[in-house]
């Protein structure tokens, strides 16, 4: 979608889910991945709108439902994902 909040051509974060369902289903073991430009340790991880987990790993097992959304330094925040 549009982002009023990136200069034009910056990359874009993005929350890869594995299985790709909509929505995801915990049973799946549901994996959260988040891509984007800047440093993969220094991911933070919202859950619900609030900060979950600073300077986190790029990836994860999600065992609890809810609305995710992942962010990067200098690339901003995905889409929300709901499991």
């Amino acid at each position: 979608g549009w982002c009023p909040l990136s200069p034009a051509g910056a990359q874009t974060t993005q929350l890869l889910v594995e299985p790709p369902w909509t929505p995801a289903v915990l049973w799946d073991r549901v994996t959260l991945t988040c891509q984007g430009s800047g440093t993969a340790g220094a991911t933070s991880w919202y859950k619900g709108g609030w900060l979950w987990w600073q300077k986190g790993t790029e990836r994860f097992v999600v065992n609890k439902s809810g609305t995710y959304t992942c962010g990067r330094p200098g690339s901003g925040l995905s889409p929300p994902v709901r499991v």
